[in-house]
């Protein structure tokens, strides 16, 4: 990487750290990138870090597409249904997070997605990149280009190192910046329904009412009024995939509430009698601790082994029985407590719980709570 190049690549990651949030990243990152690797579009997306669905929020930079959101639901629906190149689930998993169509394929018209959306759009090379800490994938790019220049391999190579700071500023950012204070109105499950094509075709009262909680980041419009975020139709079209053997068999995905809630949102193909797959169905929740702890583990970059103990220390354990049951010794124990401590940001086992319970699970756990007056 030439020596300007790098200078303005590290000056990127140092602006992206002061961001107030993900929106702020993505801003960020969008206005210094184009500078260092030139591109007349991009989408910029937050990711599950447990299943790499997208989730909320999504920036589009410069994306005006001739079928606006329908157009984006049927990219996620081919994500998931049709096979293509440089697919983001493939990028996850390979040792370099990043790839260009034209660097991949002699001719981009081996890639549907090419022919279909880009190639219509005016679009002649896309980038894509995931980014990962580690094996977890907390966002995503695509980069598109018009006029004929393909992305080079530098260009590719200085994406990809971005992958990680990239990763890291996002995972930093799921962390609260502070209490989202007022009530939140649903307190169970919602389901909704959707046909093969992702059309809603119906939703209960709590999913309208959890909808409503959700921060509104490139929804659809549907027939029943109730918009439908982008990122609950990739769930859909996974669950969709699942059902035809492809995939990791996952179609659920995590996000949180505009009040600071974290909700998961899981589909499953519905079969009827005949074995016909003809619908999808949706619940959207309250998450449960154990399916919010990893996320909370990793915002706050909990080591597996630092999670089980913050589990522990939740429950009560001393030292004692903590170094029994995980088979360390005590010192061991107090040394990763001393690490959890600096991680979180805390002095004291009761300001650990305290601080996790607040930011985390406080929201969910006083929804059940029944009020009773004396006479």
């Amino acid at each position: 990487m030439q020596p300007g190049v790098r200078r303005r690549r590290d000056e990127l990651v140092v602006q992206v750290q002061r961001a107030p949030d993900a929106v702020g990243v993505f801003a960020a990152a969008s206005a210094r990138l184009r500078h260092l690797v030139p591109f007349d579009a991009a989408v910029w997306l937050t990711t599950d870090p447990g299943t790499g669905l997208p989730t909320a929020p999504t920036l589009a930079d410069d994306l005006e597409l001739g079928g606006g959101a329908e157009q984006c639901s049927e990219l996620w629906r081919r994500e998931f249904l049709v096979r293509d190149v440089i697919l983001f689930r493939d990028i996850a998993r390979a040792e370099r997070p990043a790839a260009a169509l034209r660097a991949t394929v002699a001719d981009p018209r081996q890639s549907a997605r090419y022919r279909e959306f880009m190639e219509p759009s005016g679009f002649t090379d896309e980038l894509r990149a995931v980014l990962r800490v580690g094996d977890s994938p907390w966002g995503a790019i695509n980069l598109f280009r018009r006029g004929g220049a393909a992305f080079t391999s530098p260009e590719i190579e200085l994406v990809a190192s971005l992958s990680a700071p990239l990763g890291e500023a996002l995972r930093v950012r799921a962390q609260p910046a502070g209490p989202l204070g007022g009530p939140v109105r649903p307190d169970g499950p919602g389901v909704m329904v959707f046909g093969q094509d992702g059309a809603l075709v119906s939703a209960d009262e709590q999913a309208s009412a959890w909808l409503a909680e959700l921060p509104h980041d490139q929804d659809l419009p549907s027939d029943l009024g109730v918009p439908v975020p982008m990122w609950m139709l990739a769930t859909v079209f996974r669950a969709r995939a699942v059902a035809g053997g492809r995939g990791d068999g996952t179609a659920r995905a995590r996000v949180r509430t505009r009040r600071g809630l974290w909700l998961v949102c899981h589909a499953s193909s519905l079969r009827e009698a005949e074995g016909c797959l003809r619908s999808i169905a949706v619940v959207i929740e309250p998450a449960k601790a154990a399916e919010i702890a990893p996320i909370v583990g990793q915002a706050y970059d909990l080591t597996d082994r630092e999670q089980q103990i913050t589990r522990l220390i939740a429950r009560g354990a001393g030292t004692a029985e903590i170094s029994g049951e995980l088979f360390l010794s005590a010192h061991t124990v107090r040394d990763y407590i001393k690490m959890i401590f600096r991680k979180v940001g805390v002095s004291s086992r009761g300001e650990l719980v305290a601080k996790l319970f607040a930011e985390h699970y406080e929201p969910s756990h006083s929804q059940g709570v029944v009020r009773a007056h004396g006479n």
